[in-house]
């Protein structure tokens, strides 16, 4: 899953980021609020994790900003304020869910697990790769109708590839499909993945294709 994660904060950020990658997630930290605005509206991503009180636009109009826009990511809401008023216009500007600081971080995985699940009961979406079909929304590999045991980053990897309908992707723009823009991750990880993912594909006629010094293209036809 592709996480925004909005907080002023930055030591806090930091360590949710940190738990959060570690769980297989893709984190993108922002610390600004227009900063997040200018990120909102050109990336896509799964969920958005938005800390009410943030210098240069507050959490609340971000929020906003995203459902009038028709954007349809999850919202899960942080903030110190307890009063159940703050509560109230969170939950009526578009938020999903709501925390409280200070929250412990089990709390937070069971809450984005709860809206990963609701996502996933979605109608789906899949798209050919190859005899193989890829959700996207739930981020599984299927063969028939049998979900293929993939790990997280290659599926996240396979997502950014699909998603490029066959154009070029960096390694930098993967790397930010798994980890997250501002990960420290060195890029030489997603040639090992690539390789991985190459190897997972190549029975089924599917091929990645390299492109040495700008990245890689997905060759979805059945060679």
């Amino acid at each position: 899953m592709r996480i925004a994660l909005v907080e002023d904060n930055v030591s806090l950020a930091k360590g949710i980021a940190y738990q959060l990658r570690d769980a297989g997630h893709s984190v993108d930290v922002l610390h600004h609020g227009g900063d997040a605005e200018d990120f909102l509206q050109q990336e896509d991503g799964d969920l958005v994790i938005l800390d009410i009180n943030l210098p240069g636009k507050s959490g609340l109009e971000l929020l906003r900003g995203l459902r009038e826009r028709g954007d349809p990511r999850p919202v899960i809401l942080l903030t110190a304020r307890s009063e159940t008023q703050d509560r109230v216009l969170g939950l009526d500007a578009g938020a999903d869910d709501y925390l409280v600081k200070p929250f412990e971080m089990e709390e937070l995985a069971a809450r984005i697990r709860a809206l990963g699940r609701r996502k996933a009961t979605a109608p789906r979406h899949l798209q050919e790769v190859g005899p193989l079909k890829f959700d996207l929304g739930a981020l599984q590999l299927l063969e028939g109708n049998v979900a293929l045991e993939v790990p997280r980053r290659e599926l996240a990897l396979l997502a950014g590839l699909v998603q490029a309908n066959g154009r070029t992707v960096s390694k930098a723009s993967l790397l930010d499909q798994l980890y997250g823009a501002g990960s420290e991750t060195d890029e030489k990880v997603i040639e090992v993945y690539v390789s991985r993912l190459r190897k997972r594909l190549s029975p089924y006629g599917v091929n990645i294709q390299v492109h040495r010094g700008l990245g890689y293209s997905l060759n979805r036809s059945e060679t």
